[in-house]
């Protein structure tokens, strides 16, 4: 009978480390901006460690169709917030990024996976590009 109970008691601890584990993971994502403001310092530590696809919006504040892409960027942020991680990186202030990964046309969207470029849409491009391209990551 006491192996019963001990069985039980194992049951009853793994169901409440998953609950526990489960429960961090939510309060991780919830407690997460929509979107990341990017730059020199975050950027490369951001991308190497999310463990979600990331896309990052490449911008410049006097950019026309950046700003049309703005509102459309701020509502996948939060359409798939969970899913991905969102950040925005302006151009003019990390020149250094924006030339390292070869942005000569704004705005640019790359996505990233375990650190690495995966895909890139450029231009302003609607929900429907961006999502085209992220679908292929998530």
């Amino acid at each position: 009978m006491a192996e019963g109970w001990a069985d039980e008691l194992n049951r009853l601890k793994a169901k409440r480390l998953s609950e526990l584990t489960a429960s961090r993971k939510e309060r991780e994502v919830n407690t997460m901006p929509y979107e990341v403001e990017l730059n020199n310092s975050n950027f490369d530590s951001l991308v190497k460690s999310a463990t979600l696809p990331v896309v990052v919006d490449f911008w410049a504040s006097w950019c026309g169709p950046c700003m049309y892409m703005k509102p459309v960027f701020e509502e996948l942020a939060m359409k798939y917030h969970g899913k991905a991680v969102f950040g925005k990186l302006n151009v003019d202030e990390n020149a250094d990024i924006s030339n390292r990964f070869v942005v000569y046309g704004i705005p640019t969207f790359l996505f990233f996976k375990n650190g690495v470029e995966v895909g890139r849409v450029v231009g302003a491009v609607g929900a429907a590009g961006i999502e085209s391209e992220l679908a292929k990551h998530l």
